[in-house]
């Protein structure tokens, strides 16, 4: 079954995630209509044509090889089957009022569910999810709060997060019984999603470590955020500095943070781990990715949208014991570490044989209670 699933998100690459904006929205968002590929589509200004779904994406694009794109394609596999129209939205800018308005151009063009990836949305569809109660809203990775920290999942509206720790540890893993011995993990802005990946990536180490009976500290790594998760010369100029003084591969946790990763490693001839979806092709140095099946729970909502069993007024987490989560096995290109290690390890976490430490458990990863990974927090 994980190898069905992972062969079905090996199209899917990247992550992407952006920070919140306090600018006022002064420019239209962009619509567009997709009833092929998302390649095929054309782009109009404020378009008035609308679809009965929609994605509203958090301002990057639906072919951006990210997290917006994997959501999409969940849309379009539904949609497509069914024979209903779907439509993407760009926000203009980062900000609550610019995304808010794009959600009311996709309502008022005949939006009967809207999408929203990214926790970028929550207080958004917060004010949306009251405002129209009668629209479906699907939120990934955000819980719908009014801007205080007072948080409600309405009835119309269902918030899907996954336990990124469980694939932070499956790559760790991997890793380590690969032969990798220096690390590192240079993650985005610490929200909780990027905080759960670090801290399974050093727990995966961890017990692989243990397991092939290695001594106290005979496995380090570097660990950092960056604060944003944009592609930068920075965030390249710091990958480098690490390969340089010995770290083999990086789990590069963070939209285009792990571009700036993967083209350090172009140059120092070293490795990385991509992040959220299978990120392959974008480089030659990715050994392999810690994703999380967004194509399949967008597509799984959607269907219970549809065939009335949507519940609504609830939080899901999604891991690996629904197949939500996963290496790419398939495109990875491990030199030790098989799919029968692979499966084993998968079953375990499944079962949660191992238990596993989230955000909540630690305040900084030094803080986790590795002995055989030596954790450098920066």
């Amino acid at each position: 079954m994980k190898k069905i699933v992972s062969l079905i998100l090996a199209v899917t690459m990247a992550f992407s995630m952006v920070a919140c904006g306090n600018k006022t929205n002064n420019t239209e968002p962009t619509s567009s209509d997709n009833q092929s590929s998302s390649s095929d589509s054309q782009e109009d200004k404020g378009s008035s044509s609308g679809a009965e779904i929609a994605l509203v994406t958090d301002v990057g694009t639906i072919d951006d090889k990210s997290f917006n794109q994997g959501s999409w394609e969940g849309v379009v596999k539904f949609a497509e089957e069914k024979g209903i129209s779907h439509k993407y939205y760009q926000p203009a800018e980062k900000s609550n009022e610019a995304i808010t308005t794009t959600i009311e151009l996709a309502i008022k063009g005949g939006a009967k569910t809207v999408v929203c990836p990214g926790y970028l949305f929550e207080v958004p569809v917060y004010n949306m999810q009251q405002k129209y109660p009668d629209v479906k809203f699907i939120i990934i990775d955000g819980t719908p709060q009014d801007g205080s920290g007072n948080y409600q999942v309405a009835e119309n509206t269902e918030a899907i997060f996954f336990s990124e720790e469980q694939a932070g540890f499956l790559a760790g893993y991997g890793a380590v019984i690969d032969g990798y011995r220096n690390l590192g993990f240079m993650g985005g802005i610490a929200v909780p999603a990027v905080i759960r990946y670090g801290y399974g990536f050093v727990q995966g180490a961890e017990y692989a470590g243990k397991e092939l009976g290695l001594k106290p500290g005979e496995i380090t790594m570097n660990y950092t955020y960056v604060g944003d998760f944009d592609a930068s010369p920075d965030h390249t100029a710091k990958a480098a500095a690490w390969y340089n003084e010995g770290v083999e591969v990086i789990f590069g946790c963070g939209g285009g943070v792990g571009n700036s990763v993967m083209k350090a490693a172009e140059t120092a001839d070293k490795k990385v781990i991509g992040v959220d979806v299978d990120q392959s092709v974008e480089s030659e140095t990715v050994i392999t990715s810690a994703m999380k099946n967004l194509q399949n729970a967008v597509y799984k909502t959607l269907g219970e949208i549809y065939d009335g069993t949507f519940a609504g007024g609830r939080t899901v987490n999604l891991g690996a014991a629904t197949n939500d989560i996963l290496l790419p096995m398939e495109t990875s290109k491990f030199q030790v570490f098989n799919e029968e290690q692979y499966n084993a390890i998968y079953t375990k976490v499944s079962n949660k044989e191992i238990e596993l430490k989230d955000e909540k458990a630690a305040e900084k990863p030094d803080a986790l209670g590795a002995e055989i990974v030596s954790v450098k927090f920066q």
